[in-house]
Order: structure tokens, then C-alpha cells, then sequence
């Protein structure tokens, strides 16, 4: 306060716009004193900051050549990827048309395998049918023939006369003799 008193007291002596003398203008007096706070602050900080400034530039223009070789690199994987993609999913559809392949292939070969196994059935099916008619037409024979022979021979012990001979006899020496080849 007592500096205040002061400067109002030079300020009420000095005349008005001659020579050197204390601006009481707070406006002026603060943007001359700002200039000269800045004024010292760049001569003296000047240098210090502009190195800092350089060294964040640096920092700066590196991590963003840093982001784009990382972003290359990753445009290059994504290349790959999809190549790798494309690779896996004609893969993928070679395999797939294979499967298909294959399986109507082992199809073909089961419906052809179960043909040739009923027409083995079929045959021995067949075979057998023969086998067993002819063992059936072997024994009706055996029985017919048996009892062919069992009558005649029941003929023969009953009715064996010497007329009855004589007849049998005539009978088939008339049959040899009508027979011609």
C-alpha cells in the first residue's frame, strides 16, 4: 500500500506525456510487461524448449513411421491371412468333392459287392432246389422201384406154376419178336 501511495504521488508530479516516465494505464503496463516476460522466457528458454520441441518432433515422426511400417506389416499379414484363407478353403472344397467321390464310389462298389452276393445266393439257392428235387425224385424212385420189386417178387413166390411160367414166357418171347430195332 505504501508503493501504491507512491507511484500515485510520482504520477500526480510528472506532466502528462513528456519523456520517460510510469504508464498508469493497467492494460498497457500489463501487455509491456508480458512482452517482456516472453521476450526473457524465449531468450532464455528459447533453446531449451526448442530442443524439446525438436526431441518430441523426433519422437513423434518416428512413432508415427513406427505405426506405419506396423500397420505395412499388418496390411501384409492380412494379405496372407487371406491368401491362406483361400488356400484352406479351396482345400476345404478339394477335400469335400473328394469325400463325395470316394463315398459314391464305396457306394458303387457295396450295391455291386450285395448284387454278386444274391446272385451267389441265388445260385447256390438254385443248386440247392436241384439238389434237393433230384434226392426227392431219387427216393420216390427207390420206393416205386422197390415196390416194383417187392410185387414182383411176391408174383413170383406166389404164383409160380409151371402154367403160370409158361404164360410169362410165351408173353415175352412174343414181345422179342415184335421188337425192331
Amino acid at each position: 500500500m505504501v508503493l501504491m501511495s507512491f507511484e500515485f504521488s510520482l504520477v500526480n508530479h510528472l506532466p502528462l506525456a513528456e519523456g520517460f516516465g510510469i504508464n498508469t494505464n493497467i492494460f498497457e503496463t500489463n501487455v509491456i510487461n508480458l512482452a517482456a516476460v516472453v521476450a526473457i522466457v524465449i531468450s532464455f528458454v528459447g533453446k531449451s524448449l526448442t530442443s524439446l520441441l525438436e526431441d518430441r518432433k523426433k519422437t513423434i515422426v518416428s512413432n508415427l513411421q513406427e505405426a506405419s511400417q506396423r500397420a505395412a506389416e499388418a496390411q501384409e499379414k492380412l494379405a496372407q491371412a487371406r491368401n491362406q484363407l483361400q488356400l484352406a478353403q479351396k482345400k476345404a472344397l478339394q477335400i469335400r468333392e473328394e469325400g463325395v467321390l470316394k463315398s459314391t464310389q464305396e457306394i458303387s462298389n457295396c450295391v455291386s459287392q450285395h448284387e454278386q452276393r444274391l446272385s451267389l445266393l441265388d445260385d447256390f439257392k438254385q443248386e440247392t432246389i436241384q439238389f434237393y428235387q433230384q434226392k426227392a425224385f431219387k427216393q420216390a424212385y427207390m420206393y416205386v422201384i422197390s415196390r416194383i420189386m417187392s410185387n414182383v417178387k411176391e408174383r413170383l413166390t406166389k404164383n409160380l406154376d409151371s402154367t403160370y411160367h409158361i404164360v410169362v414166357n410165351n408173353f415175352y418171347v412174343s414181345r422179342f419178336t415184335e421188337y425192331n430195332p
